[in-house]
């Protein structure tokens, strides 16, 4: 594993720092790059580049994830940083956005922040 200035190297790819922070949920990461999960790599990929993602569906889908609560805070995690940075790239971040919610409807069956839906006590 090496590091080149908001990269890092890891089994011979390249990973955003950035993004392995924000899905991580660490700010250092340095410390915990051995822990990363194969998922949270491949999710840290796609949203570099999310026109991956139509041929990682099925990795996706088929990927045994070693800790689902971990891998759904991730996702949630994008979308919240994504809807935060809209107004800095708009396209890039919508499409990030978009991948985050597609895997979350695709691995858990619904959004958890999904837009207009109650979610909690309902008044009177």
């Amino acid at each position: 594993m090496k590091s080149i200035i908001g990269e890092i190297i890891i089994l011979e790819k390249k990973y955003s720092k950035k993004n392995l922070q924000l899905i991580t949920g660490k700010n250092d990461i340095s410390s915990h790059l051995q822990d990363i999960p194969e998922e949270m790599l491949l999710l840290s990929e796609v949203i570099e580049d999310p026109l991956k993602l139509p041929y990682l569906l099925e990795a996706f889908y088929t990927a045994q994830i070693r800790n689902e609560k971990a891998f759904h805070f991730a996702l949630l995690r994008v979308q919240v940083d994504s809807d935060l940075r809209m107004h800095e790239d708009i396209q890039k971040y919508q499409q990030r956005k978009y991948v985050a919610e597609t895997l979350e409807k695709l691995l858990y069956g619904e959004l958890m922040l999904a837009v207009g839906e109650t979610v909690g006590i309902e008044g009177d």
